[in-house]
C-alpha cells in the first residue's frame, strides 16, 4: 500500500525545528503539554501564512550562497600561486594579460567541449586575457589517457605542440588508445614512440595528481570549472556571461 504524505508536513517539521533551534532555552523549559501546544500553534500559523516558509527558505539559500562565495574566495586566496602560477600548466592567450581565466577541464567532458570554442573566442576577441589550462581528468581511463598524452607532448615538445594536441584531443571522438594517439601524434608531425612512453612516467602522473589535490582543496568536483579573479564558476558558462565576469573583474 502506498502511503500518502502531505507535502506540507516535512516543511512544517523543518520550520518547527528551526524555531526550536533558535530558542533552545525555551524548548528545554517547556513541559510536554506546553511543547504540544506550541507545535499546534506553530503549525496553525504556518498553514495560515505559508509565504513565511518561502521567505525563510529564500533567506537560508541566500546565506548559504554568501557563505559558499566567501569560502571560495578564501580558498582561492590561499592557493593563489598553485592556481595561477604552476609551471606544469600551459598558458595561452596573452601571458601578460590583465585578467587570468583558469579552466579545470577534462577532454571527454561534453560541457568542456561545448565551452571550448566559446572560451577560445573570448580569449582571442579580448586580447588581454591570460588563459591557464588545468588538466583535470575525472571521467575515466579515456580522460586520463588524453591528459597524459597532452602533458607528455608539452614536456617533450613545448607549448606550441601542446596547444595543437589540446585542440586535437578536444575534437577527438574515438577512444584515445595507443593506436589512435599514435596517429594523432603523427598528424602533429611528432614521433609517437617517445610520447607514448612518456605518458606513463611519474613526472606526468605528478602533474595530474597535483591538479587533483588542488581541486580537492578548492572543492572542485566537476568540469569545466573556471576561476576568474576571486570567483569560481562551477559548470558551463556561455561566452557572454564570461565577458560580463571578465569586465567585472576589471572593475
Amino acid at each position: 500500500m502506498t502511503r500518502t504524505v502531505c507535502p506540507e508536513v516535512p516543511m512544517l517539521r523543518y520550520a518547527f525545528a528551526l524555531m526550536l533551534a533558535a530558542t533552545p532555552v525555551l524548548a528545554q523549559e517547556m513541559t510536554a503539554e506546553e511543547r504540544a501546544a506550541f507545535r499546534a500553534e506553530v503549525k496553525a500559523y504556518l498553514l495560515e501564512n505559508p509565504e513565511v516558509l518561502v521567505e525563510a527558505m529564500d533567506v537560508l539559500q541566500s546565506r548559504q550562497a554568501e557563505a559558499a562565495a566567501q569560502a571560495d574566495a578564501q580558498a582561492l586566496a590561499t592557493y593563489k600561486d598553485a592556481i595561477l602560477a604552476s609551471k606544469a600548466d600551459w598558458v595561452g592567450g596573452n601571458p601578460q594579460g590583465d585578467v587570468t581565466v583558469v579552466e579545470f577541464m577534462d577532454y571527454r567532458c561534453t560541457y568542456c567541449r561545448k565551452a571550448y570554442e566559446e572560451v577560445a573566442n573570448l580569449v582571442e576577441g579580448d586580447g588581454n586575457i591570460r588563459f591557464v589550462v588545468k588538466e583535470f581528468p575525472i571521467l575515466g581511463p579515456d580522460s586520463l589517457a588524453s591528459s597524459q598524452f597532452a602533458i607528455a607532448v608539452r614536456m617533450l615538445h613545448g607549448d606550441a605542440a601542446y596547444e595543437k594536441a589540446h585542440d586535437a584531443l578536444i575534437a577527438l571522438r574515438g577512444s584515445p588508445d595507443a593506436e589512435t594517439l599514435g596517429r594523432l601524434a603523427e598528424s602533429l608531425s611528432l614521433e609517437p614512440g617517445p610520447i607514448l612512453a612518456k605518458m606513463d612516467t611519474p613526472e606526468v602522473a605528478q602533474v595530474i595528481a597535483d591538479n587533483h589535490a588542488l581541486a580537492q582543496q578548492l572543492n572542485i568536483t566537476g568540469t569545466p570549472t573556471f576561476v576568474i579573479g576571486d570567483e569560481m564558476l562551477r559548470g558551463y558558462v556561455p561566452e557572454e556571461g564570461m565577458k560580463e565576469i571578465v569586465a567585472a573583474v576589471r572593475g
